[in-house]
C-alpha cells in the first residue's frame, strides 16, 4: 500500500510540475522581450497566425512562458464563423499549435 501512495504522490507532483510550467508573462516583460528581439513584434506574430486562416480576425491573444520558450497563443474566427486556436514561437514564429477551438 506504501508504494501505491508513493507512486500517486510522484504522479500528482510530476503532474502539477508541468501544469505550473506556463506562466503569462507580464506587461512590463513583454515590453523588454520585445525590445530585446527576444521575441517578434506581435505585428509579425499575428500575421503569421492569420496566414493560417485568411479572412481570419484576431479575438484574444495571449503570451506565455513555458520550459523556457515564449509562446504566442491567438484565438481566431474565420470567414465561416469556425474558432481556431493557433500557436506560435513567439522568438521565430513557427506554427506550434493550428486546431480548431470548440
Amino acid at each position: 500500500m506504501k508504494t501505491l501512495t508513493a507512486l500517486c504522490v510522484s504522479t500528482a507532483l510530476i503532474m502539477g510540475a508541468g501544469i505550473a510550467q506556463a506562466q503569462d508573462v507580464s506587461p512590463a516583460r513583454i515590453v523588454e522581450l520585445s525590445t530585446t528581439g527576444a521575441i517578434l513584434p506581435f505585428e509579425k506574430l499575428d500575421a503569421a497566425a492569420l496566414a493560417q486562416h485568411p479572412d481570419a480576425v484576431i479575438l484574444d491573444t495571449d503570451l506565455e512562458e513555458s520550459y523556457g520558450r515564449f509562446i504566442y497563443q491567438v484565438d481566431v474566427r474565420d470567414a465561416k464563423g469556425q474558432k481556431w486556436e493557433v500557436e506560435l514561437d513567439a522568438k521565430t514564429g513557427e506554427v506550434l499549435k493550428n486546431e480548431q477551438d470548440d
